[in-house]
């Protein structure tokens, strides 16, 4: 498959500091992609990179075709962001928030019209479409602010911890989302605390210190650390960090 993500030799210093310390990878076109580490690992730094918020110090990348150094602009317009904030605006009703971030993507009124209609029906929110966001489920929430991240067809999707706080089943579902999402030939790019979750990627990458630790699927990583859960990787490895948050 086409790589939609690629970085070779990425390194971010803050002064004397490297946050971010010689990395290389590359995630596919559908890709479900885990990219974990402690805080303090430097896997924030790095997708503030991918997500065309930060300029690396040295090395290239490209994402959704284009170059991280370059044309950071482009990126943003070609991605979508969700974090554990859900990036909602509270005091604005349901189908005001699409209509928002429809705007904001610059899709034409009639897409944004087009495409709120078909997302409050398969959302099953139509009932909803005026209540205030505020006044949701959490749950609901999370599927909002996910489905509001897509409202442009991007390529790449960043998920910035999207599940913190929110029950098992509400988790579970929403993983259904990504599921579907992938299936259609979305990236998604999964930062996450529940180790439970990176056994449900394609691939997991684990930051230690700035660098990555270790990369591959969860099965070939609990095969090669000897260990039963993705759980036990990630404390044999975070153990070996030297540096705190």
């Amino acid at each position: 498959m086409d790589d939609i993500i690629k970085v070779e030799n990425l390194t971010k210093k803050f002064g004397s500091f490297i946050a971010v310390d010689n990395i290389s990878f590359s995630v596919a076109k559908g890709e479900i992609f885990g990219f974990l580490g402690a805080n303090g690992a430097g896997k924030t730094t790095a997708m503030k990179i991918l997500c065309g918020l930060s300029k690396p110090t040295s090395g290239t990348g490209m994402v959704a075709g284009f170059d991280i150094n370059r044309e950071s602009e482009s990126i943003k317009k070609n991605i979508g962001y969700m974090s554990q904030k859900f990036s909602l605006y509270e005091d604005l009703k349901v189908w005001e928030n699409i209509r928002l971030f429809g705007g904001i993507y610059g899709l034409s009124d009639s897409e944004i019209s087009k495409r709120t209609s078909a997302m409050l029906d398969k959302l099953g929110f139509n009932k909803s479409r005026n209540a205030m966001v505020k006044d949701l489920p959490l749950g609901w929430k999370q599927k909002l602010a996910f489905s509001v991240s897509m409202v442009h067809n991007p390529k790449v999707v960043f998920l910035d911890e999207p599940t913190g706080g929110v029950d098992p089943v509400a988790r579970r579902q929403f993983w259904d989302m990504i599921y579907e999402a992938a299936d259609d030939g979305v990236t998604l790019f999964v930062t996450t605390h529940y180790m439970d979750e990176a056994e449900y990627c394609d691939r997991v990458s684990i930051m230690v210190d700035g660098r990555i630790g270790a990369l591959d699927t969860p099965s070939a990583l609990k095969m090669k650390f000897g260990v039963c859960s993705m759980d036990e990787v990630f404390y044999k490895l975070a153990r070996g960090a030297k540096r705190g948050e």
